[in-house]
């Protein structure tokens, strides 16, 4: 029974994977603690689908003894800045509608915070939105960021559509 859970959580793990890799570029502390400070922490991570696109994502983390055992719940405080940081390419066809492109999770089972990709067609301009998920009930935070599809230098955007 044991190596069947194992298994189990190994292949969730494998199916789960975000989209995006993030980096950590640091953290802030706000609240002193005797064991780990609570912390405002600052990623950044490219668009996976689209070369020339950087997003800088700002969370809270929860400190104290459960904050460093991972066992805290963060709170769904983010902010989301996304940039052209060079020419956009994209590596296939965008969606229409909308993708989720970034999952990290905000505590040990049941919270993730989502970025999810979505086209302002009318606008031409891809716009990134970061909510919190719950399985029982989501979070109305939430920031967005647009990046307008513009030449960089006198390189066009390369970017196809699919419905």
């Amino acid at each position: 029974m044991k190596k069947i859970l194992l298994a189990a959580l190994a292949l969730s793990g494998f199916f789960f994977q975000p989209a995006a890799q993030a980096e950590e570029v640091g953290c802030v502390s706000t609240t002193w603690r005797v064991v780990n400070n609570d912390k405002v922490c600052v990623q950044s991570f490219n668009d996976p689908d689209i070369e020339g696109v950087v997003c800088h994502l700002s969370h809270a983390q929860t400190g104290g003894i459960s904050g460093a055992l991972g066992l805290a719940e963060n709170p769904s405080r983010f902010a989301i800045s996304c940039r052209q940081v060079g020419p956009i390419k994209a590596a296939k066809a965008i969606p229409d509608k909308k993708e989720n492109i970034f999952t990290q999770r905000m505590s040990l089972l049941f919270k993730d915070l989502n970025v999810t990709r979505l086209l302002d067609k009318p606008n031409n301009t891809l716009v990134y939105l970061v909510v919190s998920e719950r399985v029982i009930e989501g979070s109305p935070y939430n920031s967005i960021s647009g990046v307008p599809l513009m030449p960089w230098g006198d390189k066009m955007p390369e970017v196809t559509f699919k419905k």
